[in-house]
């Protein structure tokens, strides 16, 4: 490839001269031209100045400020809470991890916290600054972890701590008074469904009041008891029944054996328990056999027999007056009595007694019980709907009894569940007291003015060469050309 120049002939002078400027502007001069230097040296000193004077003036006006580092951490273990109520059941809670939800971060939902207006006021408050003086703390979130990273800025170590434990305190404080404004939230809530509750309980318990005193009955135990005890009455009547059939029998046996009944055989007994009458009666058979003797020998109108007969009339009517005295009876019911209840005769009279006032006593037992269980069938029978309904009221009031518990319970275990929805945070690290100011570093500072002025003593060297480095470029192309 050829390069045609024009000719110089052909050009006036002035652009000559114009484009010989131009290209040594673009072009540079040789490399041995040192009436470049001048221009060069005033470069690097413009450079230099404009380099060096920003750093110096930063350093010497930026003001010095300090950060104070504290560190939070968030346990990730969840909190469970259980209650034992005597005669009810047992009430827990169990609150989740905080971390258990991938939707919610609560560290960044507190990094958000850390920088709200009203932690910060209450901050600035504390410490009686201004806000601007303040300023923002820096909040950094470690990743994989539930580290909360705080730095707060002071003109002063002391400051820088003292603004960070401000922070943290009003933070904490912030944080309780969520945690205190969510509690009283949840049972304001509580408190209507709970009042439902208490007036559900007490009409229940109301209408079985009324009823139990409208019907006398207490509790369907009470009816369950009156029917097992009519069911047992029953039993019992019957099998009393069956024995006083059988005490009966033998009565009756007893009596169609002595020929008299049981009324006369009692008396018979108390009759002749009377030793009066027993003397008499004796006398009595005593001279019935002498009369018996006397008449087996002498006719009927014998003076003897006669004598001996108005001895025993006399003993008779002795007797019988004295029998009368003493079961109080007349001639026609006396009749009927056993005046000789000797030997086996005598122990069969006591038996039929026996039996009797045993029989008896069994018929008024049976009488007693009989009358009691129908007393008690009408009154299981008047009781059954009251019974029914009294078990259908307390079963309501049971029900009633346990949600309002309930709601009672999860109203308490709910007080011990405080870090539900705001999950608990404690501090890792407290405020640090800084030893060196983080601002101005000098060191930085140093290191990119260093820089800086590098990159201009690179671009000024660059700039002396650049006439070698172009023709060097633009000749290799020429020289490819030439060879082909």
């Amino acid at each position: 490839m050829n390069l045609t120049l024009p000719r110089l002939s052909s050009l006036s002078l002035p652009h000559i001269k114009y484009r010989a400027s131009l290209e040594r502007i673009f072009l540079g001069g040789r490399l041995h031209d040192l009436g470049r230097l001048p221009r060069y040296a005033a470069f690097a000193t413009l450079g230099f100045v404009l380099i060096w004077m920003p750093i110096t003036g930063y350093l010497k006006s930026a003001p010095v400020v300090y950060r104070s580092h504290a560190s939070l951490i968030l346990p990730g273990s969840g909190a469970s809470a259980s209650m034992n109520l005597n005669g009810i059941g047992q009430a827990s809670s169990y609150a989740n991890s905080a971390f258990a939800s991938n939707s919610v971060s609560p560290t960044e939902t507190y990094k958000r916290l850390l920088n709200a207006d009203r932690i910060l006021l209450t901050a600035i408050d504390a410490l009686e600054e201004t806000r601007a003086d303040f300023g923002k703390p820096r909040v950094n979130l470690v990743d994989q972890t539930s580290l909360i990273h705080v730095e707060m800025a002071g003109n002063s170590p002391e400051q820088s701590q003292a603004r960070a434990n401000a922070l943290l305190m009003a933070f904490f404080s912030e944080l309780t008074a969520l945690r205190n404004d969510e509690q009283r939230t949840r049972e304001d809530s509580g408190l209507i469904a709970i009042s439902e509750y208490r007036k559900s309980v007490a009409t229940t318990r109301a209408d079985i009041d009324r009823l139990q005193a409208t019907s006398g009955l207490i509790s369907p135990e009470q009816y369950d008891e009156l029917l097992s005890g009519a069911n047992t009455s029953e039993v019992e009547l019957y099998r009393l029944s069956a024995s006083l059939s059988d005490r009966t029998q033998v009565v009756q046996a007893l009596e169609g054996a002595l020929g008299l009944s049981s009324n006369l055989a009692a008396v018979t007994l108390k009759l002749f328990a009377d030793a009066e009458f027993v003397s008499l009666n004796a006398e009595r058979a005593k001279l019935a056999a002498e009369l018996a003797d006397v008449g087996s020998q002498f006719g009927r109108n014998h003076p003897k027999v006669q004598a001996r007969r108005l001895s025993y009339e006399a003993a008779q009517t002795g007797a019988v007056n004295r029998a009368r005295q003493v079961t109080g009876m007349n001639e026609e019911q006396l009749a009927g009595l056993d005046f000789a209840p000797d030997g086996a005769r005598a122990e069969l009279l006591a038996r039929l007694v026996q039996q009797e006032a045993e029989r008896a006593g069994m018929q008024r037992q049976f009488d007693v019980q009989k009358a009691q269980l129908e007393k008690q069938r009408r009154l299981i029978t008047q009781l059954a709907a009251p019974a029914a309904k009294l078990q259908d009221l307390q079963r309501d009031f049971t029900v009633a009894e346990a949600v309002f518990a309930s709601a009672i319970a999860r109203s308490q275990t709910s007080k011990s569940d405080v870090y539900a929805s705001y999950p608990l945070v404690q501090i890792l690290e407290n405020p640090s007291l800084p030893e060196k100011p983080t601002s101005p570093n000098r060191k930085i500072a140093v290191a990119a003015g260093i820089a800086a002025t590098f990159c201009m003593l690179v671009g000024l060297v660059l700039g002396w060469i650049r006439l070698a480095l172009i023709t060097k470029l633009r000749r290799k192309p020429e020289e490819r050309t030439d060879a082909e």
